[in-house]
């Protein structure tokens, strides 16, 4: 029992699946602090607010004597998200799906051709060839 969970544990696809969360885990970190270093100011800077690129809607101020607050839409954190993304998406494409598909490619052209099975009618010719060698004369 023991060793089939070994040989679970050991075989290619799991110990790659952990070591791709734990690499994503930390790939994360940076993106993440890429993004407030660098992005949040910039979005800052166009934007012109405090905060990170916000839109604020106000209602009128006081509807049947309810004095609503403005509404804010912090639409520079979702820019920054999806910058993010596309940052994080683009160097795991370019730094690990390009190179093994480079590397799949490799592998598949040294790879020799199968060679190509032999017809039944080449088979039958074979035996019929044979079965008059044998014949005698």
């Amino acid at each position: 029992m023991l060793s089939g969970f070994q040989r679970f544990l050991l075989r290619g696809n799991v110990v790659d699946l952990a070591v791709g969360v734990v690499m994503g885990a930390a790939f994360g970190g940076v993106v993440t602090a890429f993004t407030k270093s660098f992005l949040d100011p910039l979005i800052r800077l166009v934007g012109g607010g405090k905060v990170a690129g916000t839109w604020e809607l106000r209602p009128p101020s006081v509807v049947d004597g309810l004095n609503i607050p403005p509404l804010v839409i912090d639409y520079g954190s979702f820019l920054t998200a999806v910058i993010g993304f596309l940052l994080t998406a683009a160097v795991i494409y370019f730094v690990v799906v390009l190179p093994m598909n480079t590397l799949a490619d490799r592998f598949r052209r040294q790879e020799k051709t199968p060679v190509a099975e032999v017809s039944n009618e080449e088979k039958l010719l074979a035996e019929i060839r044979d079965a008059l060698r044998q014949r005698p004369l």
